[in-house]
């Protein structure tokens, strides 16, 4: 089956992607090698994203044939062989690309994470430690950026934005039926409150403007929840978290030190809000 390239950017959630490279950038200024090479680890990292996603979508297809028949695979648009393909496929490619990008020490680091986007597929997802799972994913995403020097370094900067995604990925378990009640938002808003917090704290003026962009914008989708709950409100803020981390991202960079990077990072807020009228990110 030949799907056509606006069901690959849905099935793949491709304006997400745009979340993605700042991990490995705020991993290399971290670690002090931000350079030619962060821009190959960026493209192994958004390959092993996509392989995610898909990877998601086979997992999940029969759940969503009941709640979510929109998608491509319940809806016909792509077979589910061929949406596995396509995991192994992006999978395969991010390694490789690692690998040449970053060398042995960049590869020691791709292994890992691809084989923790799996698990959170096949496995973690709907269990108490898919957070947790979806966290460590994108913690050693960061850790891919430094891999050509020492991932040892990165290690709060990971620790931040794994955070972040275990309070996003915390939202995203309530996508179809709302949340439950006002606890989760205001757990998830403390949590915000903390990484923005935690960035900001002798950061210089760049960073803290950045980390406040970040908090405005996942911040105020959050307590949205408060009067609004419905899942509507809650897919709302799971996007914010998506759309907004580049912002995060980019306040990391400037942390270290490399400002103009981190704007750079941060720019791709307002494009993944444009994106994501078109094609969902979660």
């Amino acid at each position: 089956m030949k799907a056509p390239l606006r069901t690959l950017a849905e099935l793949v959630r491709a304006p997400a992607a745009l979340s993605v490279p700042g991990d490995v950038v705020a991993g290399a200024a971290a670690a002090g090698t931000l350079g030619p090479r962060s821009a190959g680890l960026a493209a192994a990292s958004v390959c092993l994203y996509w392989a995610g996603m898909a990877a998601n979508d086979w997992a999940d297809r029969d759940l969503d044939a009941v709640e979510r028949p929109e998608r491509p695979i319940p809806s016909g648009r792509v077979s589910a062989p061929v949406a596995l393909g396509i995991a192994a496929a992006l999978t395969a490619a991010g390694l490789a690309v690692a690998g040449r990008a970053g060398g042995p020490r960049a590869l020691a680091v791709a292994m890992p994470l691809a084989a923790a986007v799996w698990a959170y597929d096949l496995q973690l997802k709907n269990t108490a430690a898919g957070p947790a799972g979806m966290a460590a994913c994108r913690a050693l995403d960061v850790l891919l950026g430094a891999g050509a020097g020492n991932p040892v370094r990165a290690l709060p900067a990971a620790a931040v934005i794994g955070v972040h995604t275990y309070a996003v990925t915390a939202l995203s378990r309530h996508e179809v039926a709302g949340s439950p009640g006002g606890e989760l938002p205001a757990a998830t808003l403390l949590t915000t409150a903390a990484v923005t917090g935690a960035v900001a704290a002798r950061g210089g003026t760049p960073a803290v403007l950045l980390a406040g962009q970040y908090a405005t914008a996942f911040g105020r989708a959050q307590a949205a929840l408060f009067g609004d709950p419905s899942a509507t409100r809650v897919r709302s803020a799971v996007g914010a978290g998506i759309t907004a981390l580049p912002a995060l991202q980019g306040a990391l960079a400037a942390r270290a030190g490399r400002t103009l990077a981190g704007l750079a990072v941060a720019a791709a807020v307002p494009i993944g809000r444009l994106l994501a009228r078109r094609v969902s990110p979660t």
